[in-house]
């Protein structure tokens, strides 16, 4: 029994005799070719020739010969046919597949504008202030029609989008050996933020007839053209803090009342008390000096500052061997975990612990980076140098040699840290010739093999201190304000607040016959000032200086690049 498809040329058969007419050649929906009929009652070696000859017919239109090789088949064009395998029509036929569609996703994003809920979502916002995106989604969330005729947008768009990957899928498939690639346009994808943007846009850049696109990081529109019509008046901003409490009535771009803290001064809300650094920067301790330096003895970890233990060296309560320098650095990470903080430091402890019997010598050097940066923009702590502070050894009742190191700086040697460095070194005690005195000596000078270097551990190491309010935005608008003054008197009293900073930090430098510029240090790793706007700064700060009464200006030694 063979059933009748008429989808190729006939066989020679007697049609009387059959139960229905077939074709002798079948091309399946599946592109698969299968021949019956005719070649069956061929001669054996005319089968392959057939074969070969029906292929080509069918599925290269006689125009080259139908090869297949690695799961892979496709025609050998003729001489007179060099583009046999590609289809133009079809191409032709699915690029206009896809223009189609773009054209419908573009309509549907235009239904969903002049819908009546986007309308009447529109209509609902609040124009007596300025909306951010957040504020835009919550009333978004709020809105279940406007949500509803959302999500049948992205119903639909999520079919189209399916229809076009497949539609381009063909493409490639199709055009994989033509000469010339196809034109394929995918239809841009739109989120819930393009909205949210879009939105904004329709609010604050939609004016004499033209939309814009707005920023909310500039807070400014782009228009079509480049032109400036289409800037709308942007509310101000209601928040908390330094924010609007509501906008003015008369002129909605300026507050018009504002949050507790915070008094209205031309149309912004500044802080009542603008003039005391404290707002930008703290500098002080409840302690007494009394208090501090109990504490300090008890080593209380009420003043612990807790830093992040770094050291490619050696580990903590692991023991290892002295003779080479170990590097260790205990960090804050402030940029990243302590943006709002400057950390003072009073003291500093290390436990450090000897096998028995051992004629070592730890010897420490410390740096102290002040506001981040690199190793060389930190400064060397002059210890027991100039009146400085020396290391205070407390033994311990373990079984080992195990001696508490204490460097107290107390209130009258603070300073700011970001990063402590420590240098462990290590130098053997002997007696001298006359058996009076100690001589020390580098391990690798030292070449008695009877002498036990032994081993050396750190139990653990403190940082004594208190972290400071830091508000780096604020410092940022006093800055800003050199150039863009609030008001007439605004600059002058901005640069006044810097220069106390300015001295203030400076004032905390380490001894020396200088002090060092930390408050440059403080703006470019702190506020991420570049070396030119410290520059620009600072000879603001020092022509603003000279124009004072009984002023005395100070050179600084540069500690940060």
């Amino acid at each position: 029994q063979v059933t009748e498809t008429r989808t190729g040329p006939l066989g020679c058969s007697n049609y009387d005799n059959l139960d229905s007419v077939s074709s002798v050649l079948v091309q399946s929906p599946e592109n698969k070719i299968q021949l019956q009929g005719l070649q069956v009652i061929l001669p054996e070696y005319l089968q392959e020739h057939f074969v070969q000859a029906a292929l080509s017919y069918i599925a290269c239109n006689s125009e080259g010969e139908f090869i297949c090789k690695d799961n892979d088949c496709w025609c050998q064009c003729g001489p007179k046919f060099p583009e046999c395998n590609c289809p133009y029509m079809d191409i032709q036929a699915m690029e206009e597949n896809l223009l189609r569609i773009s054209e419908t996703w573009n309509a549907y994003n235009s239904e969903f504008e002049e819908s009546d809920e986007f309308k009447l979502f529109m209509k609902r916002l609040p124009m007596n202030y300025f909306l951010n995106t957040s504020a835009v989604m919550h009333l978004w969330t709020m809105d279940s029609n406007f949500q509803r005729r959302y999500e049948q947008l992205e119903s639909s768009m999520k079919q189209l989008f399916l229809k076009a990957q497949r539609t381009v899928h063909k493409l490639f498939s199709l055009s994989k050996r033509c000469h010339k690639q196809p034109l394929i346009r995918m239809p841009r994808q739109r989120s819930s933020n393009y909205w949210l943007n879009r939105i904004q846009s329709f609010l604050y850049c939609n004016e004499n007839g033209l939309l814009g696109s707005f920023s909310e990081e500039t807070h400014t529109c782009t228009c079509p053209n480049d032109q400036v019509a289409c800037h709308g008046f942007l509310p101000c901003t209601v928040g908390d803090g330094p924010a609007c409490l509501s906008c003015a009535p008369d002129n909605r771009t300026r507050c018009g009342s504002c949050n507790a803290g915070y008094m209205l001064s031309q149309g912004l809300c500044k802080p009542e008390v603008a003039d005391s650094t404290e707002h930008y920067i703290g500098f002080e301790t409840d302690l007494q000096d009394l208090e501090m330096k109990y504490l300090l003895q008890k080593t209380d970890r009420r003043i612990e500052v807790h830093a992040i233990f770094i050291s490619n060296d050696m580990r903590l309560n692991s023991w290892f061997d002295p003779s080479w320098r170990k590097r260790m650095l205990l960090t804050l990470k402030s940029n990243k975990y302590k943006s709002s903080l400057v950390h003072m430091i009073l003291g500093l402890s290390l436990q450090i612990c000897l096998t028995k019997n051992s004629t070592l010598e730890p010897v420490l050097a410390v740096y102290i980076n002040p506001f981040g940066g690199s190793h060389s923009e930190s400064w060397f702590m002059p210890v027991n140098e100039n009146n400085f502070p020396d290391w205070e050894r407390t033994k311990l009742d373990l079984p080992l040699q195990c001696y508490n190191w204490t460097l107290t700086l107390g209130n009258k040697w603070k300073t700011f840290f970001e990063t402590v460095h420590i240098y462990l070194r290590s130098r053997i005690k002997s007696n001298g010739p006359n058996g009076n005195e100690s001589i020390y000596y580098e391990p690798l000078e030292f070449i008695d093999p009877s002498r036990n270097l032994g081993y050396m551990k750190i139990n653990n190491i403190q940082v004594f201190g208190y972290s400071m309010h830091f508000d780096p935005e604020a410092i940022r608008d006093l800055i800003l304000q050199l150039d863009y003054p609030y008001t007439q008197g605004s600059q002058d009293s901005a640069l006044l607040q810097l220069l106390e900073i300015r001295d203030r930090v400076n004032k905390l430098s380490p001894p020396g016959q200088r002090r060092l510029d930390l408050f440059s240090c403080l703006l470019r790793h702190r506020l991420k000032l570049s070396t030119s706007e410290v520059v620009r700064i600072q000879s603001a700060l020092q022509a603003f200086n000279a124009k004072l009464p009984n002023t005395v200006d100070y050179d600084t030694t540069k500690l940060c690049s």
